[in-house]
């Protein structure tokens, strides 16, 4: 692993090397994240954009010489990344941009970007001789741990709030995990996990604690920039909880900046929900969010509801160092985005994935992203995650099954009411 420089300090700058500590800087206890430095030299002189099309390995893992893993080192044995990334010519039209793409990471084998970072941890804990993996999270990350080690036979304990999904729920428990459902917050969970990993030795997952998740998250930059053939878009919207998917896409991006891959930093918006707008809040205010208390969290989009989030850090660089914005949408906003991305792009989200796209439709509103403006949506997670969601808001949305009686009469009955005619509907 020659070319990991070290660890950073996001507080206070202290540089680490490589297997110097596990997860946090000691100074600042768990806030003080640190972040992967890469010799770029090095890696330059190896890899260049050509390269990962013709790797021999699939998925995220075409990009090995960015990631923190050793030479050998074998991941779980499923594809993880190689996600589409779709134009939608109708989504540009409605609200006047040049270019908008959807990159559907719903597509991942449990069917969320975090099975990117869950690929990473497992990977990393074979190297750091754990057993037992662990993570807390409100659903996504819980079922891509899951998941990713129920493919390469390893075990793992997670810790969910009772109140997350039944459909998240339901892959934990076929996946084989040991699930622990918390009577409490996701940030309760966390606490939880953390203080039980310590105590026990397991290695652990959990965002914003382990450095090494954002490094796995920001491979959804990569594919992006390479199927857009290394022009990097104007903007990239993404539904912001803890902050460590923005934040990977903007260490990703860093990456490739610093290569040469790329010769421009797209600027980064992070979509927050009302009912959980850390944040946004701190952004909009310029509060520091070391300081800032946390808030009580309450939202729709369970993947990004996060009181206190753990990678603020590096989220809030992410919009800073970019020239972006954070986003603020409702609910309700939300769940009309996802039958709106769905029927304008054919990708449908859970409210956290489709979030993005309220909050792109937002950012026109208010003059962030203008007509000459090339925009990338990331879809973080299928809408098969959170069925219920997904029903209410095609509801909302004014559509429901028609229903009929089974013979002739009927149907015909049924077309001509509805103005079905000639073949279309």
């Amino acid at each position: 692993m020659d070319h990991v420089a070290g660890l950073r300090c996001l507080i206070c700058g202290e540089v680490y090397a490589p297997g110097e500590v596990d997860y946090v800087c000691p100074r600042h206890g768990v806030e003080g994240v640190l972040d992967v430095l890469y010799d770029y030299e090095l890696i330059a002189a190896r890899f260049f954009p050509g390269n990962p099309a013709r790797s021999a390995e699939s998925g995220m893992w075409r990009y090995r010489p960015l990631l923190p893993v050793e030479p050998g080192s074998t991941p779980p044995p499923l594809l993880v990344g190689d996600t589409p990334l779709y134009p939608s010519a109708r989504l540009a039209a409605v609200l006047g941009l040049a270019r908008v793409w959807v990159k559907d990471d719903g597509r991942n084998p449990t069917a969320s970007l975090k099975d990117r970072a869950s690929a990473l941890a497992v990977v990393k804990a074979e190297e750091a001789g754990a057993g037992l993996i662990t993570t807390a999270s409100t659903g996504n990350a819980a079922a891509a741990l899951a998941g990713l080690c129920a493919a390469a036979g390893r075990p793992c304990l997670i810790f969910v709030p009772a109140s997350a999904p039944a459909a998240k729920l339901a892959q934990l428990l076929a996946y084989g995990a040991t699930v622990l459902a918390v009577d409490g917050t996701y940030d309760q969970a966390v606490e939880l996990c953390l203080a039980g990993a310590s105590a026990h030795g397991w290695y652990n997952r959990t965002t914003g604690f382990n450095p090494y998740m954002s490094e796995g998250k920001k491979t959804v930059v990569y594919e992006i920039c390479a199927q857009l053939d290394w022009e990097a878009p104007d903007a990239v919207f993404v539904s912001v909880g803890d902050g460590c998917i923005i934040g990977g896409v903007h260490k990703g991006l860093r990456d490739l900046m610093a290569l040469g891959w790329i010769d421009r930093m797209p600027r980064l918006y992070g979509v927050q929900a009302a009912g959980s707008n850390f944040l946004a809040e701190a952004w909009e205010r310029g509060e520091d969010v070391l300081t800032k208390p946390p808030i009580t969290a309450h939202t729709v989009a369970d993947s990004i509801s996060a009181g206190l989030p753990r990678d603020r850090l590096k989220a809030m660089a992410a919009v800073r160092e970019t020239g972006g914005a954070f986003v603020t949408v409702s609910d309700e906003e939300i769940l009309a985005a996802i039958p709106a991305l769905a029927r304008g792009s054919g990708v449908f989200a859970e409210p956290a994935g489709a979030a993005a796209w309220a909050g792109l439709v937002r950012a026109a509103g208010a003059g962030l992203v203008g007509p000459s403006d090339r925009v990338v949506v990331i879809a973080t997670g299928s809408g098969l995650k959170d069925v219920a969601s997904a029903r209410l808001a095609a509801e909302e949305a004014g559509a429901a099954p028609i229903e009929i009686a089974a013979d002739r009469e009927a149907l015909e009955r049924a077309l001509a009411d509805h103005g079905i005619v000639g073949g279309e509907a």
